[in-house]
């Protein structure tokens, strides 16, 4: 339940600012160097066994300026929840007390920075390109239990690399469609209960929209 209100209220926000921006762009023209990704994002943690399962519960926004014909330089902001069930066990919480019970995970992340991207090639239709990202990484790891659970909130450092293609209907026009894949670490810890989490690694991709 938690995940969806989280998905729901980020995904309005974001939706939010794309309707702004839509809206602002009718009275005044941005600038061509000027451009937003809005994607809906697919994400699957790779390394570990805390909320291990492949995701769609996610959204991408960022925006980029071209300061040459080739680089641009931007910022952008994600979030992302996978899940993970735990089967019936015992848990040894001190040498005295253990735990029997089943467990669901739930890791929901936030990261957020600056970016830098570099264009291939560029037709006017079509515009591949390479992209690395940093910045910080919000994270809630929560264990559900029967009737209470457990959580912790680490920060940690973020990058990213992204390789991705813009593709536009109309040649040179501001509107097109986005697809990219993209791998991501977080220097993010986490103890809970029986497991521990030092790093996080996910690898994704994403669909969406540019203009």
């Amino acid at each position: 339940m938690k995940t969806i209100y989280h998905f729901c209220r980020i995904s309005i926000l974001m939706m939010a600012l794309l309707v702004g921006f839509t809206v602002n762009s009718k009275a005044q023209h941005f600038p061509d160097e000027l451009h937003f990704n809005l994607d809906w994002q697919v994400n699957a943690p790779v390394g570990y066994d805390f909320a291990d399962k492949l995701s769609g519960w996610g959204m991408n926004f960022e925006f980029g300026y071209e300061v040459t014909d080739r680089w641009s330089l931007g910022a952008f902001a994600n979030f992302h929840t996978n899940h993970g069930y735990v089967g019936r066990e015992t848990i040894q919480l001190s040498p005295n007390e253990a735990l029997t019970t089943d467990q669901q995970h739930s890791s929901f992340q936030v990261p957020f920075g600056v970016l830098a991207s570099y264009s291939l090639y560029d037709n006017g239709y079509i515009q591949p390109y390479v992209a690395g990202k940093v910045g910080a990484m919000y994270e809630q790891n929560t264990t559900y239990l029967n009737t209470v659970s457990f959580y912790e909130r680490p920060w940690g450092f973020y990058v990213s690399p992204e390789i991705g293609i813009n593709i536009h209907p109309l040649k040179y026009g501001r509107f097109g469609f986005h697809v990219a894949v993209y791998y991501n670490y977080a220097t993010n810890k986490t103890n809970l209960l029986n497991y521990q989490e030092d790093g996080k690694n996910n690898i994704g991709f994403r669909v969406g929209i540019c203009f």
